[in-house]
């Protein structure tokens, strides 16, 4: 019901015409017919007028301004549509500058039609500056959000920070393409096929990573640990050879290998090469370099290491003086010997 009602007040290009050249027709054989005339006097009658202080409000002047609005609007669709499909062929103009065209011709054409309506019918436009100035300060905090989310989309497009199929990063770990652009939102396509609503608001809010906004180029990072003992000019030979050998590598960066660190159980070394178009994924070539590395290693004998310690146990503990031992002592108690003097007689 509710599209249904969309579409009657803001039709599409082709409904739009249909529903002016009907209404037209109808107009004009009721006019020729004489019935135009007939209806007009009975919906002017006193019985279906009301009278609002000085503005008298008659069933004839509501349909009259229904009928004007409905034609200015829908004729104000079909040029929306004209103008559309025109900038469409344009192939010069970005996509995001399509978008923010369009919409600002539709939004001013919107408008303009509504003040052309408004003074066909007969109202003074001057009564509604009291009006709209309330409505724009209900706006103001009731739309505040939706506001800001209007302006913040007028922003990207003017910027083109973010267009459609950029591949970017959100603060909360959110990545993904760009699929498509409106007043209020970005809808973002995630990795695992999830489609993700985000406001344009964020988009200038918040930090955003667009790995595709002047180059599509990525750098896919490959660390490696080698055994001690391995031959480390053989190590880094090889972990070289296999990043050029991937077709998606780039020459230009070419690829580097740096060795890093000397670890507890292994030598450290770092890979990075770059590939073309991150669009098309970084961890597929990731994987297949490290699979490629894998192999050469083993050809070569390099082994990657686990990590692992080396346990010394002591099979004795030399030996520890008892604490309450008397130095000298034997560490026994001595026994007390009870002597018995015999005193007196028998």
């Amino acid at each position: 019901m509710k599209s249904f009602l969309l579409s009657i007040i803001k039709p599409s290009g082709l409904w739009a015409r249909i529903l002016v050249f009907a209404t037209l027709a109808g107009i004009v054989a009721a006019g020729l017919t004489g019935h135009f005339e007939l209806l007009r006097q009975y919906l002017d009658t006193e019985a279906l007028t009301y009278q609002v202080g000085d503005v008298r409000i008659s069933a004839y002047s509501v349909l009259r301004g229904i009928l004007v609005l409905a034609l200015v609007f829908w004729t104000a669709a079909i040029l929306s549509d004209l103008i559309e499909k025109r900038l469409a062929h344009l192939s010069r103009m970005r996509k995001t500058t399509r978008v923010l065209v369009t919409k600002v011709f539709q939004i001013a054409l919107y408008i303009l039609s509504g003040l052309v309506a408004l003074d066909l019918i007969g109202l003074d436009l001057t009564t509604l500056t009291v009006f709209g100035g309330a409505l724009g300060i209900g706006l103001g905090f009731g739309l505040q959000k939706v506001a800001s989310n209007f302006v913040s989309g007028l922003i990207l497009l003017f910027e083109r920070s973010v267009e459609q199929d950029d591949l970017i990063e959100l603060p909360d770990g959110t990545s993904g393409y760009v699929r498509r652009s409106s007043a209020r939102f970005i809808l973002i396509e995630t990795f695992d096929g999830k489609e993700v609503l985000v406001p344009n608001e964020d988009f200038i809010t918040n930090r955003v990573t667009n790995w595709t906004l002047s180059s599509s180029k990525a750098r896919v990072e490959v660390p490696v640990g080698v055994a001690y003992g391995s031959d480390l000019e053989k190590v880094h030979a090889l972990m070289l050879e296999a990043a050029r050998e991937h077709p998606r590598c780039l020459d230009d960066p070419a690829p580097v290998c740096f060795l890093r660190t000397f670890g507890d159980s292994s030598i450290n070394f770092l890979l990075y090469f770059w590939v073309g178009n991150i669009v098309d994924g970084r961890w597929g070539p990731q994987s297949e370099v490290m699979f490629a590395i894998w192999r050469k290693f083993r050809e070569n004998g390099i082994e990657i290491p686990f990590p692992q310690r080396d346990l010394h146990i002591r099979t004795g503990l030399p030996g520890r003086e008892d604490p309450l031992r008397e130095p000298g002592g034997t560490g026994e108690p001595d026994e007390a010997s009870e002597t018995g003097e015999g005193g007196g007689d028998a």
